[in-house]
């Protein structure tokens, strides 16, 4: 026995229309495909800001501001508050309520650090890569963390490759000596640093799923950490190396829009890491290789007319060379992954 107010329409229960159920899985599927769209195209529009604006602030710029190892740490600082007044913000605000509030408990943060000298090194060795190469140079010098994520899964996993991936780092190889002999504006220091670079994205790559589980798989408490530990890691670095005795004689230091120029590209830096999450939770593995391989392709062409880069025959089949390895390794490496 119900009472009135409690009865319920029986047509409720009734399957909707052929047509009306039609509309609606039409009208889902549009609003899927609408949102991928809208997840790659942040995260495009991020990761290409992060690679402009640190080549624009490192050698382009009015100001041609020639310190790597700074620009790394100021940008580092930038996301480290940001991680703050979010974490703080997301107690009372659902909207931020994706990050986690802060936190670094020193137990936590000793077994993260080995994990956190190499996102230092990356991140610092992928902006000195940026100062001495061209931006369509860029992706080649850093192709090679392809072949060096095989050679450390082999030799710290004992994971081996298939033949058909093989194949593919041949091809990344080659097209990185072809590039580098075609590359006009060569640079043994930016083939130096980008070849670090690759070296130390290939380690981070591999310790990150091991050292996810100090945090409870949680990447946000992860980004908490390495973002404070590689604040405090950094800096040696950059007072051992001179620069930060050469960036207090900078005469534009008092300039306003210089500063604006810095935390942009700090703020760019976070918010690459919010367009990766992103991506990699809304899409699937095969549209994020695509999204990646894609990008990468429209990043060299994009540098070529912004920047003017005057690119040899000998440094445009490097470029396609190692571009064209690099998605075909990603693609065979998705079809190598057991589908469920």
């Amino acid at each position: 026995m119900v009472s009135p107010d409690e009865k319920t329409d029986e047509k409720s229960f009734l399957p909707p229309p052929a047509s009306s159920a039609s509309a609606y899985a039409h009208r889902q599927k549009n609003n899927s495909v609408v949102r991928i769209f809208s997840v790659v195209a942040f995260y495009w529009v991020a990761s290409l800001a992060v690679v402009f604006l640190n080549k624009f602030i490192l050698s382009t710029s009015e100001y041609k501001f020639p310190f790597p190892l700074f620009v790394t740490w100021f940008q580092l600082i930038v996301a480290l508050i940001i991680l703050m007044i979010c974490g703080a913000l997301g107690q009372s605000f659902k909207t931020f309520s994706v990050i986690p509030p802060y936190e670094c408990e020193m137990n936590i943060a000793r077994k993260i650090a080995p994990l956190t000298f190499m996102y230092v090194m990356m991140l610092a060795f992928n902006n000195m890569c940026l100062q001495y190469v061209e931006v369509t140079f860029y992706q080649v010098a850093r192709s090679l963390s392809i072949i060096f994520n095989i050679i450390f899964t082999y030799t710290l996993l004992g994971g081996k490759t298939s033949f058909p991936a093989l194949v593919c780092c041949s091809v990344v190889f080659m097209g990185f000596v072809v590039g580098s002999y075609g590359e006009i504006n060569f640079s043994w220091e930016g083939i130096i640093y980008g070849v670090a670079s690759s070296v130390f994205v290939a380690l981070y790559g591999i310790y990150v799923k091991k050292t996810l589980i100090y945090v409870e798989n949680d990447q946000w408490r992860l980004l908490h950490y390495n973002t404070t530990l590689s604040v405090f890691l950094l800096f040696p670095l950059v007072l051992f190396s001179g620069e930060l005795q050469n960036v207090v004689n900078v005469y534009f230091l008092g300039e306003t829009n210089f500063w604006i120029l810095m935390i942009v590209t700090g703020i760019t830096g976070f918010i690459i890491n919010i367009a990766m999450f992103m991506q990699i939770k809304v899409t699937t593995p095969l549209t994020n290789t695509i999204s990646g391989t894609a990008k990468a392709c429209f990043q060299t062409a994009l540098a070529a007319w912004y920047f003017q880069n005057e690119i040899s025959t000998m440094n445009g089949i490097g470029i396609v060379l190692a571009l064209f390895g690099s998605g075909l390794y990603s693609w065979v490496r998705y079809k190598e992954m057991p589908h469920k």
